[in-house]
């Protein structure tokens, strides 16, 4: 590993703690090094706070420094306004002259301008330091810039004889058959901080009237996408208490009383419902989404190819009969237990 892989490795591992945080932003570190040796970091904490090569300036003690420093930086810097003022341009008035940048940033309101402003006004610019790390690390935030959809995950839980729920009839409890453990339970809350939104469909929510926040884990509530074509779903129901920002797509004009916190999309149903999903989460900047449920809009999902990432989580128990679970067209890139259940992980 080269000094400049070194201090972008670096980069990454502060960027890593604006993980679920930094939301429509990517997640950025940055270190000022002198003669191989740190004397500035930060990262990007939170969408509309200061960047990372903000932070990382400001932890300098000595500015008098920055004159013989490096700046390393896992993605481009800014060169517009936003909610704060260019990176690229602090860089430059801070007589940073070195600047190495381990990705450009596909936005379009970037896109190699901050390069060239850093180039234009006298700054050494290396570019496409372990770019690949680096793509990895906001796969959210280039997937949502270059294909114009969010980051897509699909998830649910299975028994060890393939079923995802027992039969249902109207005297069926509004609740979950528990199929996972208490620690995959907990990894799964983990998933929800993480990720902006989640997504649900309709006989989903009226079995089990879930809430779909995050309860066993530290972190915000992803937006929560419920999918219900004729509005059938209650208003007393939990997922439209009003807590946490959901947004309904329906084909129906709502003409109930409009809900706090809750919005109506509309969407045509009998034509293509994943596209017309994603086109509804690119509108509303949603860069990442958990598709949890139920069998149909899993399916969907998998024999459209959209997916970039799928967890399945294996039970150590069996149903018998059932609803069967959804048939994973590929196989699985990683497998791990979690106590008495596994986890197979797949990438698209």
């Amino acid at each position: 590993m080269n000094i400049h892989e070194k201090y972008i490795k670096r980069c990454i591992e502060l960027a890593k703690n604006g993980l679920g945080e930094t939301y429509p932003n990517p997640m950025v570190g940055s270190v000022i090094v002198v003669d191989d040796v740190i004397i500035g970091e930060g990262w990007h904490k939170k969408a509309g706070g200061p960047h990372a090569e903000v932070n990382a300036i400001n932890s300098v003690k000595d500015k008098l420094q920055l004159k013989n420093a490096t700046i390393y930086v896992n993605l481009e810097p800014c060169s517009h306004y936003g909610k704060t003022p260019p990176c690229s341009n602090l860089i430059v008035a801070n007589g940073l002259k070195n600047v190495v940048i381990g990705i450009i940033d596909s936005n379009s309101k970037v896109s190699g301008r901050g390069v060239e402003y850093l180039k234009n006004n006298g700054c050494n610019v290396i570019v496409g330091v372990l770019e690949n790390k680096c793509a990895i690390l906001n796969k959210r935030f280039f997937t949502f810039h270059n294909k114009k959809r969010p980051f897509i995950i699909l998830k649910w839980a299975e028994t060890t004889d393939g079923f995802i729920d027992r039969l249902r009839d109207n005297t069926s409890e509004k609740s979950p058959n528990w199929i996972s453990n208490k620690y995959s339970q907990q990894v799964v809350h983990k998933m929800r901080a993480v990720e902006q939104a989640i997504l649900v469909g309709t006989t989903t929510v009226l079995n089990d009237n879930p809430n779909l926040t995050v309860r066993s884990w530290r972190g915000n509530n992803p937006v929560r996408i419920i999918l219900d074509r004729t509005l059938k779903i209650p208003t007393s129901y939990n997922l439209l208490d009003g807590n946490v920002e959901t947004i309904v797509l329906t084909e129906n004009s709502p003409n109930k009383s409009i809900i706090s916190n809750v919005r109506f999309e509309v969407a045509d149903f009998s034509e293509d419902l994943p596209k017309q999903i994603y086109d509804v989460l690119f509108k509303n900047e949603i860069q990442s989404v958990i598709i949890e449920g139920g069998l149909q809009t899993l399916q969907t999902f998998i024999d459209t190819n959209l997916w970039d990432e799928a967890y399945i989580f294996v039970g150590n128990n069996s149903f018998k009969t059932g609803l069967k679970a959804p048939k994973m067209k590929k196989a699985p890139i990683e497998i791990k237990n979690i106590s008495t259940d596994t986890l197979k992980i797949y990438k698209n």
